[in-house]
């Protein structure tokens, strides 16, 4: 074959190469289009002002959360009742009050709002790292689901409803030990939690959590950094221990040993000095509660 026919066969080619590319790509940008437009949502619902002051809102909300939360437990270490030392003894609290009905719906939007922000975090998540990066979705994900649970109790308790979260980890607990492999999956989800707790007690001592805060110099960033540390490490003892009492229900095959955050709490003051000790994880969650006030003025949104 002559030098002149070869190059004719190749130009004769090319046209057919470069369409075949052109067609490729548009099949990757029309593949793609979901994914960009999933960010582009996000990052337009976080740079949208009124959508960040709910965010801040929600923070101030989960503040008022843990504050009586907080409370509750710190009146029953000193003596007997004190109500549920939970998210839905803290909702009947707020429902007893003047114009509670307007303060849990207040709750009820702050929290999606916040829900929403976190879920917008996962999205826009740029770690080169893969893992760290599917690390992080996990982990935002997990926390807006938090958020939308306590949201979801502010909404029966704001229509006139009740709700029982240890009753509802109890019949959860039952439900799940009478399935086939029921026991391992509530020691799996037991451990699970009992990781999340010793994460919020590391978080506390390493002071993690200001690398998400824009906080001031001087005396007040220290005492922020203070209370942080206080209320994160209160509350990692008592998710943790929320953890525990789900492996101790698996093996005993007793589910009313899971009841949730209030059940976890009551528990400590059955331990050696256990009210001091109760008592000192209810201050715990006030002072995590007045931190998420100045999270609520200096996150990083």
């Amino acid at each position: 074959m002559s030098r002149g026919a070869v190059i004719r066969g190749h130009t004769a080619s090319s046209p057919e190469r470069k369409g075949a590319r052109t067609s490729a790509l548009r099949g990757y940008a029309v593949a793609m289009e979901p994914e960009t437009t999933i960010k582009e949502t996000a990052s337009a619902a976080q740079r949208s002002r009124p959508f960040r002051a709910l965010a801040r809102t929600g923070y101030v909300v989960l503040g008022i959360v843990h504050i009586i939360i907080g409370v509750i437990a710190i009146s029953v270490a000193v003596g007997p009742g004190g109500g549920e030392a939970d998210q839905s003894g803290a909702m009947e609290q707020i429902a007893r009050l003047p114009f509670g009905v307007v303060v849990l719906w207040v709750i009820v939007l702050g929290l999606a709002a916040l829900g929403v922000w976190q879920i917008a975090e996962a999205f826009l998540e740029h770690d080169p790292d893969t893992k760290k990066k599917w690390g992080r979705r996990v982990k935002e994900v997990g926390t807006a689901l938090a958020y939308f649970a306590i949201g979801a109790t502010a909404v029966v308790y704001a229509l006139g409803g009740r709700s029982d979260s240890s009753d509802s980890t109890t019949t959860f607990s039952a439900q799940l030990l009478a399935t086939p492999g029921g026991v391992i999956l509530l020691v799996l989800i037991g451990l699970v939690v009992l990781g999340v707790g010793v994460a919020f007690i590391v978080r506390g001592i390493r002071k993690d959590f200001a690398k998400q805060l824009s906080l001031p110099a001087g005396k007040a960033g220290d005492g922020i950094r203070i209370f942080g540390t206080v209320g994160y490490v209160a509350k990692g003892i008592a998710v943790a221990v929320v953890g525990v009492l789900f492996v101790v229900a698996a093996f005993t095959h007793d589910p009313e040993k899971a009841g949730g955050l209030d059940s976890a709490l009551k528990s400590l003051a059955e331990l050696p000095f256990g009210q001091i000790i109760l008592w000192l994880v209810g201050a715990g969650l006030v002072i995590y509660g007045v931190y998420c006030f100045a999270r609520a003025r200096y996150a990083r949104l």
